[in-house]
């Protein structure tokens, strides 16, 4: 089951920046521009996780977590672009869970959720996951692990990654991958297979002119072994 994360910032950008990263991982992400109506969305929703800015039209912030406290335990995680310690202390008191200053590194916002997430309980589904040599695919949270560094990758470089790891060895053309995974009506050509191949290998191989992952056969496709 995915989770359900709620995100409030009235700066939209930063909203879709975090809901795209977020998705990525195999949330499910939902968000509110001011402070009535996220909570209007706690209210009337069931959420694993609450990502909340301080600075908010309508209702702070501060406002909003202290009245979801009466009636809601969802963790809630302060975004503040204060680093003043008062700022973060009357977020605790008013029941936040964890704060993060901003400006901030997503990876860091990923790796906050996911640790009040096991806290708390709402992470105890197994994420089921492929291993194969030094690389590990975890498929629900869509993370990918190479000598255990973590690398980050589109949702169309997991989907060819982990169709490749799962067929070692077997040569799928550029046409097979672009239907596969694209979808037999994708207006684009056999190109977009081969950008995404080329940006994986960058992200996942020590020498991407030299690859120990995805290979080429020449004239047919690719492969990984």
């Amino acid at each position: 089951m995915k989770h359900r994360i709620l995100v409030v910032d009235d700066e939209k950008i930063i909203v879709k920046g975090i809901k795209f990263s977020l998705e990525q991982d195999g949330m499910e992400v939902f968000t509110a521009y001011d402070g009535e109506e996220a909570l209007n969305a706690v209210k009337n929703g069931n959420f694993d996780m609450m990502l909340l800015d301080v600075m908010l039209p309508k209702m702070d912030g501060f406002e909003v977590c202290k009245a979801v406290r009466v009636f809601s335990k969802v963790p809630i995680i302060m975004l503040t672009a204060k680093s003043d310690d008062m700022d973060k202390i009357t977020g605790l008191e008013n029941g936040a869970d964890d704060y993060i200053v901003k400006p901030f590194n997503i990876m860091e916002v990923k790796a906050r959720i996911k640790a009040i997430l096991r806290r708390t309980g709402a992470d105890e589904t197994e994420d089921p996951v492929i291993e194969s040599g030094d690389l590990k695919l975890y498929k629900e949270s869509r993370r990918v692990f190479a000598s255990d560094k973590e690398i980050n990758l589109t949702a169309k470089e997991f989907e060819v990654l982990e169709l490749l790891v799962n067929n070692p060895n077997k040569v799928f053309s550029r046409e097979k991958l672009l239907g596969m995974i694209w979808g037999n009506d994708y207006p684009g050509d056999v190109r977009t297979v081969d950008v995404h191949i080329r940006r994986l290998r960058e992200k996942i191989e020590d020498t991407p002119s030299e690859p120990k992952y995805v290979h080429t056969k020449w004239g047919v496709g690719y492969y990984y072994a």
